[in-house]
């Protein structure tokens, strides 16, 4: 007890006491205070990087939702969405935990497990060889039993499985629910093509020139076989597109007219010429834009000449018709170049559909990239340029040959492009360009592209973005679909993703899934990327059903 006393001496009593305590506290706990001060300076400092760094995420978030075209600067922003840690735990008391969402979200789970399942048999050694080689007598054998057109127990198991995952449907009807469930999860639209393929025989592939004798009667057979069924397919497909959708294009399905004719570099047939004309009007005239894919490289001079053709033609105003160039090539930025050349000077816009390359295993080796970071510094390098719409990297003007009256071309061609690559690091590195404003082109010239069924994780990331909760995702796109019909007048601010599928019936349909999975198989470390994705999303789904959001 205190002395009560009020006395001065009494009063100054109470003081000396009060002081010899604090000080025998001070002198006992001291250490663990400055201990535990430097901790929470420390802390501190930590929580404000992370701080800062959520909010220069949430910066570039905001580049979607807005007209203004951000600083040079903020690029470099990419990357600390990167290091953000992968659940969104808070580090500080004063924060809520809130979980990041998964990009995958958006996906039904019907898609998540069917995708787990694809991309664990495609990355399993023991799994993907006995897979491959059923599909591959499913793909070519003439026994209808081994038929899923003839075969209703095996149609319904592949149609329920392998080829849900990969194709758009056997119908129009079909075609067009797959189409509309993709953009009700945000996609911008689709890439279309058609499944059917002309299969030749030996004595056929070696007698092409009987079928380009035009008025002959193989001619005519080739004509009514061949290019009119192929005319046919792609013209429903072109209607069965949205506009702003792509359908892609094989020359080669049109058979063997088309084959010779590129084979030898000379330009289609009448009836040939005269299909894909038909087929160009049509998209033009629907707002539907066409790739025409790149092949063997054997074939492949033949194809540019024929795709700049129709560039020059139907590309005056913006561009309805692409040209695939595939970056593994060694040759393939001088062939760039000489065609961004030539529609600078001839004032039309140049289409590039930018891939890595899908012929790997019929190309010649010594006209491929040495190594994969080759290929990965040539596909990157070229992008940057046309994003930039500069002469720089891997592009650079062609130099007029000695003697020629030609001056050196210095003006850069309007430009529209697709990005198709599953590669996330290729991906975000022409998002960073885009929403950094140091690009010249827009999202409204620039398409991002994968494979219906595979790199869903780098896809819905573009979807998604960053810093959308699965509501704002749905409400997203939900407002996108309303606005289908106003896109073309409209500022883009977000990036546009598209997925590429096929249509057809089960056993057409089967060809272009066998090249899937020998597509699965030559990216294994994708593959498995790919399966950890799923893998996480299963279980993230799992732990939701218990409340469990760690």
């Amino acid at each position: 007890m205190f002395p009560t006393s009020t006395s001065p001496a009494s009063r100054q009593l109470v003081c000396n006491i009060r002081h010899a305590r604090a000080r025998t506290i001070a002198s006992a706990i001291g250490p663990a205070v400055a201990s535990v001060s430097r901790h929470h300076v420390s802390h501190s400092t930590s929580m404000v990087g992370r701080i800062n760094g959520v909010g220069r995420t949430y910066a570039t978030r905001l580049i979607h939702s807005s007209t203004n075209r951000p600083k040079p600067t903020d690029h470099l922003t990419i990357n600390n969405a990167s290091s953000l840690p992968a659940t969104g735990e808070s580090q500080s008391s004063e924060m809520p935990k809130t979980p990041a969402p998964s990009p995958l979200a958006v996906l039904p789970l019907t898609n998540v497990l069917r995708s787990w399942m694809t991309t664990t048999v495609s990355s399993s050694p023991f799994l993907l060889p006995p897979s491959l080689a059923v599909m591959s007598v499913l793909a070519h054998t003439t026994n209808p039993v081994l038929n899923p057109d003839r075969n209703p127990l095996l149609r319904a198991f592949l149609k329920k499985t392998f080829y849900a995952q990969f194709c758009a449907g056997e119908n129009p009807a079909e075609v067009r629910q797959t189409i509309d469930s993709l953009k009700q999860i945000g996609f911008s639209g689709v890439i279309l093509g058609y499944a059917r393929e002309v299969v030749l025989s030996d004595s056929e592939t070696k007698d092409l020139a009987s079928c380009a004798a035009e008025g002959g009667a193989a001619a005519e057979e080739c004509i009514r076989t061949e290019i009119n069924p192929w005319a046919e397919g792609t013209m429903e497909t072109v209607r069965l597109a949205s506009p702003g959708d792509f359908v892609a294009l094989k020359f080669t399905g049109a058979g063997r007219q088309a084959l010779y004719s590129l084979s030898k570099q000379l330009p289609p047939s009448e009836a040939l010429g005269s299909a894909i004309d038909g087929i160009c009007n049509l998209a033009a005239e629907r707002g539907v834009r066409l790739l025409f894919d790149a092949e063997q490289n054997a074939l492949q001079p033949g194809i540019d000449d024929w795709t700049l053709d129709y560039m020059r033609r139907y590309n005056k105003s913006n561009a309805v018709v692409y040209g695939t160039y595939q970056a593994y090539l060694k040759s393939t930025p001088a062939t760039l170049s000489k065609h961004l050349a030539i529609a600078a000077s001839e004032g039309f816009t140049l289409g590039v559909k930018l891939v890595r390359g899908a012929y790997l295993g019929a190309d010649p080796r010594h006209l491929i990239c040495d190594t994969k970071a080759d290929t990965d510094g040539q596909y990157d390098g070229i992008a940057e340029a046309l994003l930039r719409k500069t002469w720089s990297g891997p592009l650079q003007p062609p130099t007029p040959q000695s003697g020629s009256a030609e001056k050196e071309m210095t003006d850069f061609p309007d430009v529209s492009v697709v990005l198709a690559t599953h590669n996330r690091e290729s991906v975000l590195k022409g998002k960073a360009l885009l929403d950094s404003g140091v690009a010249k082109l827009g999202y409204e010239q620039v398409a991002f592209a994968q494979l219906q069924g595979m790199a869903d994780e780098v896809s819905c990331e573009l979807v998604a973005g960053p810093h959308e909760t699965p509501k704002e995702m749905e409400m997203a796109a939900e407002k996108e679909s309303a606005k289908d019909s106003e896109k073309g007048s409209e500022m883009v601010n977000k990036p546009q993703v598209y997925k590429y599928l096929v249509w057809g019936s089960t056993g057409e349909c089967m060809k272009y899934l066998l090249r899937r999975a020998y597509e699965n198989r030559d990216a294994v470390q994708r593959t498995r990327s790919g399966r950890e994705a799923m893998g996480r999303e299963v279980r993230r789904r799992v732990k939701g059903l218990f409340g469990v959001t760690s």
